[in-house]
């Protein structure tokens, strides 16, 4: 009976990526890939302010693809896509923080609980400090203009933050459908975003890239933080 149970402990560990297959403890990965994620969303970023506001060609073609976007604008699309985008509203924002807080807390994962507060707080942050300084023209597309000041969007921001932070605060046996069903929930924020003609193309992925190098960073710091004080219990 207790070799059965051993094994059991054993196979659940191994899942759970505390131990090989046979048994050995697995050593607690270091912070240096996600921290190379992080520099990879930094030249990510640098290229996308970069193409859409020094390449002329790319001004043209950011433009014609948001008018492909817009003529999907019908009512019965225009209703879900407002819906979709007032999730994202500061106030409901806030409200899905607290939720994955308290959800980190109550499965006693403190650290994780830190790094949610940090990429909903900083990542919006981050992009709303960025529009006013990274502001550039837009092309215009039929008789919408769009804010100079609007890259990285922010809504595509919170949406990637929140997905990522939910991705965080799952079970190992649920990760791969968050995975799933947050990367639905974000594509569907930044299409909607694209319908409303709220935002360029250019302005959700910057969004997208700035929410995932703040959980990049997050992840580092986990990492880093796991090597140093051993919790036992993997991401």
């Amino acid at each position: 009976m207790s070799e059965h149970a051993y094994s059991a402990q054993t196979i659940a560990q191994s899942r759970a990526g505390l131990t090989h297959r046979d048994g050995r403890p697995r050593p607690p990965t270091g912070p240096g890939r996600p921290l190379l994620v992080a520099l990879a969303c930094v030249l990510a970023l640098a290229a996308t302010w970069s193409i859409a506001e020094l390449i002329p060609a790319a001004h043209v073609r950011d433009a014609r693809l948001l008018g492909e976007f817009t003529r999907l604008d019908k009512p019965h699309i225009d209703r879900l896509a407002s819906f979709l985008v007032h999730l994202m509203n500061p106030d409901l924002f806030i409200l899905w923080g607290i939720s994955l807080l308290a959800y980190a807390i109550s499965r006693e994962r403190p650290r994780v609980a830190l790094a949610v507060v940090a990429v909903m707080g900083f990542a919006p942050l981050t992009s709303e400090k960025l529009k006013p300084l990274l502001a550039h023209s837009h092309d215009k597309v039929g008789a919408v203009q769009i804010n100079p000041a609007s890259w990285p969007s922010g809504h595509s921001t919170a949406a990637m933050a929140l997905v990522l932070c939910a991705i965080l605060c799952a079970p190992a046996a649920l990760r791969p459908l968050a995975i799933v069903l947050g990367a639905l929930f974000a594509g569907a924020v930044g299409v909607s975003l694209l319908i409303l003609a709220w935002h360029m193309p250019s302005d959700v992925i910057g969004g997208y890239l700035i929410a995932s190098l703040w959980m990049a960073l997050a992840v580092a710091v986990l990492k880093a933080a796991e090597q140093r004080w051993p919790t036992g219990k993997p991401l």
